[in-house]
């Protein structure tokens, strides 16, 4: 079953519950995101990406992944 926008960011405010976060796509497998947490802080992007990507629980892992692609922006709040 394809995931929404409102799937990921759901997933997301699990781990990142005062994340700023969007997500945009509409085709159930191409997304794009902008998490912006203060857990960030002091992570380098590969640290913050990782942590989002676990968030995910499992949804971009291989070709039975519900999600395909997921153009991901992260950082500590300014």
């Amino acid at each position: 079953m394809p995931m929404t926008a409102h799937d990921i960011e759901a997933l997301l405010r699990e781990t990142f519950p005062k994340a700023k976060i969007t997500v945009q796509g509409d085709d159930g497998q191409h997304f794009a995101a902008e998490v912006i947490d203060e857990s960030f802080r002091g992570l380098n992007r590969v640290q913050q990406q990782r942590a989002v990507y676990a968030a995910l629980k499992g949804s971009m892992d291989g070709p039975s992944g519900a999600v395909h692609a997921l153009a991901l922006t992260t950082k500590a709040p300014d």
